[in-house]
């Protein structure tokens, strides 16, 4: 069997499947059958469900004005996710000692060794196939691409499942839940979720969408136990050793990036500014305040430079919506640009 031979010699074949979609989407329901139906194929599977793993109060919101804004950005909620990859890396590495975690403790410890229970069998099954079901929103590419490299390091299959739900049947799912969600988050989520998009992301390429507003149907579960059959017996190459390459496409990436926020700013200074005399503010004021308005854009692009030679996910521009970022990034210098008018206008 072709998925028998793909894991490499000491390891069996494995597929990391991600599951995205909208809160209160079906991920939870679809991860169900998939792990009932895998059984009878003999392999073992398990769910990671996010929301499980990592503490609550990194999902938490904060209140912005009148708007509720993910903090998706977070250091430490980019840190909890890390982690959840980190357990599953220890388990590809160390198939015998399930039960240990990584030194790192931040995901919860009782919902992951629940995770794996099921995978805790005899020796001799050992070398069935091995399932990963990674259940969580993964709105973002760049989410998703960190599943990805994962897969691509240790030659795993690789495939990912689009649940798309209406978004009033996800509210009204998430409202008769124990413990819903703020409806703010789920809407706001809407405006930022990135389906999977083969013809912009090669590396999506082996995925597919089920519609969920619905009852799943025998024929949508057939097509996703294709799609994981047809990842186990196609695992991806490992990653080479091209670190220049890679440093390379990063500044290529970040200066592209840099550069468009550039002419992003100009132009929100020069809006300012044609605003600042509309309201007849003095010559002396306009001087300061296209001074300010500089220095805090010069500021603004060095820290960006800065963050985006550190990201993982900031490689090649194929690999990320530049536009995305631009205008993500963009949105924080508008808020001091707004502030720093604020001041000087109300200060006349």
């Amino acid at each position: 069997m072709a998925a028998e031979e793909s894991g490499g010699v000491g390891r069996a074949p494995a597929c990391l499947c991600v599951l995205c979609g909208l809160p209160a989407a079906g991920k939870s329901t679809l991860a169900r059958e998939v792990l009932s139906t895998a059984a009878q194929h003999g392999w073992r599977a398990s769910v990671v469900p996010y929301d499980d793993l990592i503490p609550e109060q990194a999902f938490q919101t904060k209140v912005e004005g009148d708007g509720v804004k993910l903090q998706e950005m977070q250091t430490e909620w980019k840190l909890h996710r890390q982690a959840v990859l980190r357990c599953i890396e220890q388990v590809l590495e160390k198939p015998r000692v399930l039960a240990e975690l990584p030194s790192s403790c931040q995901i919860n410890v009782a919902a992951w060794q629940q995770c794996i229970q099921s995978l805790q069998q005899p020796e001799a099954l050992d070398r069935s196939p091995l399932l990963f079901l990674l259940d969580d929103n993964f709105y973002y590419p760049s989410m998703r691409y960190e599943v990805y490299q994962l897969a691509r390091k240790y030659s795993l299959g690789f495939c990912q499942v689009y649940l798309q739900c209406d978004l009033e049947s996800c509210i009204s799912r998430n409202q008769s839940r124990s413990n819903p969600i703020p409806t703010e988050v789920i809407l706001e989520m809407v405006k930022r979720l990135e389906a999977p998009n083969p013809q912009k992301n090669s590396w999506e390429t082996n995925s597919i969408s089920l519609n969920t507003t619905d009852n799943l149907s025998n024929g949508d579960i057939q097509r996703l136990m294709v799609l994981i059959s047809n990842a186990l017996s196609n695992p991806l190459s490992p990653v080479e050793d091209n670190t220049e390459q890679t440093e390379a496409d990063r500044l290529k990436c970040a200066t592209s990036v840099v550069h468009q926020a550039d002419q992003a700013c100009r132009r929100l200074i020069s809006d300012a500014m044609k605003t600042a005399r509309d309201n007849q503010v003095p010559p002396e004021h306009m001087r300061s305040l296209a001074a300010q308005l500089n220095e805090s854009k010069a500021t603004f692009l060095h820290n960006l430079r800065r963050q985006l030679l550190q990201e993982a996910t900031c490689i090649q521009e194929e690999d990320v919506d530049v536009e995305r970022v631009v205008n993500r990034a963009v949105d924080v210098f508008d808020h001091e640009r707004q502030e720093i008018m604020s001041r000087i206008i109300n200060g006349i």
